[in-house]
Protein backbone atom coordinates (compact mmCIF):
# COMPACT_ATOMS: atom_id res chain seq x y z
CA UNK A 1 0.00 0.00 0.00
CA UNK A 2 1.38 3.40 -0.98
CA UNK A 3 1.59 6.67 0.95
CA UNK A 4 1.05 10.18 -0.39
CA UNK A 5 3.66 12.32 1.35
CA UNK A 6 3.41 15.59 -0.54
CA UNK A 7 0.09 17.40 -0.28
CA UNK A 8 -1.40 20.70 0.85
CA UNK A 9 -4.45 21.90 2.72
CA UNK A 10 -5.77 25.29 3.82
CA UNK A 11 -2.60 26.07 5.76
CA UNK A 12 -1.01 26.62 2.34
CA UNK A 13 -1.78 29.93 0.67
CA UNK A 14 -2.69 28.21 -2.60
CA UNK A 15 -5.15 25.68 -1.16
CA UNK A 16 -8.58 25.81 0.41
CA UNK A 17 -8.76 22.08 1.12
CA UNK A 18 -10.03 20.84 4.46
CA UNK A 19 -7.53 18.32 5.91
CA UNK A 20 -10.37 15.92 6.75
CA UNK A 21 -11.42 15.87 3.10
CA UNK A 22 -7.85 15.11 2.00
CA UNK A 23 -7.75 12.24 4.47
CA UNK A 24 -11.06 10.87 3.18
CA UNK A 25 -9.72 11.00 -0.37
CA UNK A 26 -6.53 9.18 0.65
CA UNK A 27 -8.53 6.44 2.36
CA UNK A 28 -10.77 6.12 -0.69
CA UNK A 29 -7.65 5.70 -2.83
CA UNK A 30 -6.54 2.78 -0.68
CA UNK A 31 -3.47 4.46 0.79
CA UNK A 32 -1.81 3.41 4.03
CA UNK A 33 -1.17 6.97 5.10
CA UNK A 34 -0.33 10.51 4.13
CA UNK A 35 1.82 13.41 5.18
CA UNK A 36 0.68 17.01 4.93
CA UNK A 37 3.50 19.23 3.68
CA UNK A 38 2.09 22.73 3.63
CA UNK A 39 4.08 25.54 2.09
CA UNK A 40 6.46 27.82 3.94
CA UNK A 41 7.91 30.30 1.44
CA UNK A 42 9.38 33.37 3.10
CA UNK A 43 9.99 36.42 0.89
CA UNK A 44 7.86 34.97 -1.87
CA UNK A 45 7.54 37.47 -4.76
CA UNK A 46 3.79 37.68 -4.61
CA UNK A 47 1.07 40.11 -3.63
CA UNK A 48 -0.21 39.89 -0.93
CA UNK A 49 3.06 39.35 0.93
CA UNK A 50 3.07 36.50 3.40
CA UNK A 51 0.70 34.36 1.35
CA UNK A 52 2.90 31.30 1.96
CA UNK A 53 3.75 32.03 5.58
CA UNK A 54 1.21 30.05 7.62
CA UNK A 55 0.70 30.24 11.36
CA UNK A 56 3.10 27.41 12.20
CA UNK A 57 1.77 27.01 15.73
CA UNK A 58 -1.79 26.56 14.48
CA UNK A 59 -0.58 24.23 11.73
CA UNK A 60 1.32 22.11 14.24
CA UNK A 61 -1.61 21.93 16.63
CA UNK A 62 -3.97 20.81 13.86
CA UNK A 63 -1.54 18.21 12.56
CA UNK A 64 -0.83 16.77 16.01
CA UNK A 65 -4.57 16.34 16.55
CA UNK A 66 -4.96 14.56 13.21
CA UNK A 67 -1.98 12.34 13.89
CA UNK A 68 -3.36 11.36 17.28
CA UNK A 69 -6.72 10.55 15.74
CA UNK A 70 -5.24 8.16 13.16
CA UNK A 71 -3.10 5.52 14.83
CA UNK A 72 -4.47 2.35 13.31
CA UNK A 73 -4.34 1.05 9.75
CA UNK A 74 -4.23 4.57 8.34
CA UNK A 75 -1.64 7.11 9.50
CA UNK A 76 -1.37 10.91 9.25
CA UNK A 77 2.02 12.60 9.52
CA UNK A 78 3.10 16.23 9.80
CA UNK A 79 5.52 17.68 7.29
CA UNK A 80 6.43 20.96 5.68
CA UNK A 81 7.61 22.10 2.24
CA UNK A 82 10.26 24.78 2.52
CA UNK A 83 10.68 27.20 -0.37
CA UNK A 84 14.44 27.66 -0.22
CA UNK A 85 16.39 30.70 -1.35
CA UNK A 86 20.06 31.36 -0.51
CA UNK A 87 19.40 34.27 1.84
CA UNK A 88 16.90 32.17 3.83
CA UNK A 89 19.11 29.24 4.77
CA UNK A 90 19.72 30.23 8.38
CA UNK A 91 16.11 31.29 8.94
CA UNK A 92 14.74 28.03 7.59
CA UNK A 93 17.20 26.00 9.65
CA UNK A 94 15.76 27.63 12.77
CA UNK A 95 12.22 26.72 11.68
CA UNK A 96 12.94 22.99 11.55
CA UNK A 97 15.45 22.85 14.41
CA UNK A 98 12.82 22.15 17.07
CA UNK A 99 12.01 18.73 15.61
CA UNK A 100 8.31 19.42 15.20
CA UNK A 101 8.05 17.80 11.77
CA UNK A 102 8.03 14.24 10.55
CA UNK A 103 9.17 15.20 7.08
CA UNK A 104 10.85 18.22 5.46
CA UNK A 105 10.79 18.80 1.71
CA UNK A 106 13.22 21.34 0.30
CA UNK A 107 11.93 22.94 -2.91
CA UNK A 108 12.96 25.66 -5.34
CA UNK A 109 9.91 27.72 -6.27
CA UNK A 110 11.75 30.97 -6.90
CA UNK A 111 15.07 31.83 -8.52
CA UNK A 112 16.81 35.18 -8.31
CA UNK A 113 13.76 36.58 -6.54
CA UNK A 114 11.36 35.56 -9.31
CA UNK A 115 8.48 33.10 -9.18
CA UNK A 116 8.95 30.35 -11.76
CA UNK A 117 5.20 30.28 -12.34
CA UNK A 118 5.29 33.66 -14.10
CA UNK A 119 6.95 34.65 -17.36
CA UNK A 120 9.25 37.22 -15.76
CA UNK A 121 11.87 34.58 -14.99
CA UNK A 122 11.99 33.42 -18.62
CA UNK A 123 12.06 36.85 -20.29
CA UNK A 124 15.37 37.70 -21.90
CA UNK A 125 16.60 34.10 -21.68
CA UNK A 126 16.42 31.23 -24.10
CA UNK A 127 14.89 28.10 -22.63
CA UNK A 128 18.17 26.30 -22.04
CA UNK A 129 19.62 29.28 -20.18
CA UNK A 130 16.52 29.63 -18.00
CA UNK A 131 16.39 25.95 -17.12
CA UNK A 132 20.13 25.82 -16.49
CA UNK A 133 19.89 28.78 -14.12
CA UNK A 134 17.16 26.97 -12.22
CA UNK A 135 19.31 23.88 -11.79
CA UNK A 136 22.40 25.83 -10.75
CA UNK A 137 20.27 27.58 -8.12
CA UNK A 138 19.53 24.16 -6.61
CA UNK A 139 23.26 23.57 -6.25
CA UNK A 140 23.59 26.94 -4.54
CA UNK A 141 20.93 25.92 -2.04
CA UNK A 142 22.55 22.57 -1.41
CA UNK A 143 25.82 24.32 -0.64
CA UNK A 144 24.19 26.27 2.17
CA UNK A 145 21.24 24.28 3.50
CA UNK A 146 21.12 20.68 4.70
CA UNK A 147 18.33 20.31 7.27
CA UNK A 148 15.83 18.60 4.98
CA UNK A 149 14.94 15.06 3.95
CA UNK A 150 14.23 15.17 0.22
CA UNK A 151 14.54 17.76 -2.55
CA UNK A 152 11.14 18.20 -4.13
CA UNK A 153 10.22 17.98 -7.83
CA UNK A 154 13.79 18.60 -9.03
CA UNK A 155 12.72 19.52 -12.59
CA UNK A 156 9.87 21.72 -11.35
CA UNK A 157 10.85 24.45 -13.82
CA UNK A 158 9.51 22.43 -16.76
CA UNK A 159 5.96 22.76 -15.45
CA UNK A 160 5.96 26.45 -16.25
CA UNK A 161 8.65 27.06 -18.88
CA UNK A 162 7.64 28.49 -22.28
CA UNK A 163 7.60 25.03 -23.88
CA UNK A 164 7.10 23.07 -20.64
CA UNK A 165 9.03 19.81 -21.15
CA UNK A 166 8.63 19.56 -24.93
CA UNK A 167 12.37 19.89 -25.53
CA UNK A 168 13.57 18.95 -22.06
CA UNK A 169 15.81 15.91 -21.60
CA UNK A 170 18.10 14.69 -18.87
CA UNK A 171 20.97 14.57 -21.38
CA UNK A 172 20.70 18.28 -22.17
CA UNK A 173 21.46 19.13 -18.52
CA UNK A 174 23.37 16.00 -17.51
CA UNK A 175 26.37 17.76 -15.99
CA UNK A 176 24.42 19.97 -13.59
CA UNK A 177 21.82 17.29 -12.84
CA UNK A 178 24.53 14.77 -12.01
CA UNK A 179 26.13 17.35 -9.72
CA UNK A 180 22.80 17.83 -7.93
CA UNK A 181 22.06 14.13 -7.61
CA UNK A 182 25.57 13.22 -6.49
CA UNK A 183 25.47 15.98 -3.91
CA UNK A 184 22.16 14.65 -2.56
CA UNK A 185 23.54 11.11 -2.39
CA UNK A 186 26.67 12.32 -0.60
CA UNK A 187 24.50 14.26 1.88
CA UNK A 188 22.32 11.21 2.53
CA UNK A 189 19.27 13.01 1.15
CA UNK A 190 16.48 11.73 -1.04
CA UNK A 191 14.31 12.85 -3.90
CA UNK A 192 10.64 12.35 -4.62
CA UNK A 193 8.57 11.07 -7.46
CA UNK A 194 5.92 13.76 -7.78
CA UNK A 195 2.92 12.79 -9.88
CA UNK A 196 1.94 16.43 -10.28
CA UNK A 197 3.76 16.24 -13.60
CA UNK A 198 0.99 14.02 -14.94
CA UNK A 199 -1.63 16.40 -13.60
CA UNK A 200 0.06 19.27 -15.44
CA UNK A 201 -0.01 17.34 -18.72
CA UNK A 202 3.71 16.66 -18.97
CA UNK A 203 3.23 12.94 -19.54
CA UNK A 204 5.93 12.28 -16.95
CA UNK A 205 6.39 12.70 -13.22
CA UNK A 206 8.60 15.37 -11.66
CA UNK A 207 11.40 14.60 -11.89
CA UNK A 208 11.23 12.66 -15.13
CA UNK A 209 12.07 8.98 -15.33
CA UNK A 210 15.65 9.49 -16.55
CA UNK A 211 16.47 11.64 -13.51
CA UNK A 212 14.98 9.00 -11.21
CA UNK A 213 17.11 6.34 -12.89
CA UNK A 214 20.25 8.45 -12.65
CA UNK A 215 19.72 9.14 -8.93
CA UNK A 216 19.42 5.40 -8.33
CA UNK A 217 22.48 4.64 -10.49
CA UNK A 218 24.53 7.09 -8.43
CA UNK A 219 23.62 5.23 -5.27
CA UNK A 220 20.47 7.05 -4.22
CA UNK A 221 18.06 4.95 -2.17
CA UNK A 222 15.61 7.42 -0.59
CA UNK A 223 12.55 7.99 -2.77
CA UNK A 224 9.28 9.39 -1.46
CA UNK A 225 5.97 9.50 -3.31
CA UNK A 226 3.74 12.54 -3.55
CA UNK A 227 0.86 13.86 -5.61
CA UNK A 228 1.41 17.55 -4.76
CA UNK A 229 -2.36 17.65 -4.32
CA UNK A 230 -3.97 20.95 -3.32
CA UNK A 231 -7.50 19.56 -3.36
CA UNK A 232 -9.02 16.16 -2.58
CA UNK A 233 -9.57 15.08 -6.17
CA UNK A 234 -5.82 15.11 -6.82
CA UNK A 235 -4.78 12.99 -3.82
CA UNK A 236 -2.83 9.93 -5.07
CA UNK A 237 -3.06 11.30 -8.61
CA UNK A 238 -1.99 8.63 -11.13
CA UNK A 239 -0.41 6.55 -8.36
CA UNK A 240 -1.16 3.40 -10.35
CA UNK A 241 1.83 4.34 -12.52
CA UNK A 242 4.25 4.79 -9.63
CA UNK A 243 5.34 1.22 -8.76
CA UNK A 244 6.20 0.43 -12.37
CA UNK A 245 8.14 3.67 -12.85
CA UNK A 246 10.11 3.12 -9.67
CA UNK A 247 10.90 -0.51 -10.48
CA UNK A 248 12.06 0.51 -13.95
CA UNK A 249 14.36 3.06 -12.29
CA UNK A 250 15.86 0.35 -10.09
CA UNK A 251 13.98 0.85 -6.82
CA UNK A 252 12.45 -1.98 -4.80
CA UNK A 253 11.18 0.19 -1.93
CA UNK A 254 9.71 3.61 -1.31
CA UNK A 255 10.30 5.84 1.71
CA UNK A 256 8.14 7.46 4.36
CA UNK A 257 9.71 9.80 6.92
CA UNK A 258 8.52 9.69 10.51
CA UNK A 259 10.19 11.89 13.12
CA UNK A 260 12.69 12.78 10.37
CA UNK A 261 13.77 9.14 10.05
CA UNK A 262 13.35 7.17 6.81
CA UNK A 263 11.21 4.05 6.90
CA UNK A 264 11.42 1.82 3.83
CA UNK A 265 8.38 -0.03 2.47
CA UNK A 266 8.41 -2.58 -0.36
CA UNK A 267 6.75 -1.49 -3.55
CA UNK A 268 3.37 -3.18 -3.98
Amino acid sequence: MLWDTHMHCYFSGDSEADPDDMIKAAKAAGLSGLCFTDHLDYDFPFDPPGLFEPDLDAYGEAMRALRAAHTGDFRVLHGIELGVQPHLHEKLARVVADGAYDFVICSSHTVDGMDLYYKDFYEGKDEHTAYLRYFTSILENLDGFSDFDVYGHIDYVVRYGPNTNKFFTYDAYADVLDAILQKLVDMGKGIEINTGGFKYGLGHPNPCEDILKRYRALGGEIITIGSDAHEPKHVAYDFAKVPGILREAGFTHFTVFENRKPVFYPLP
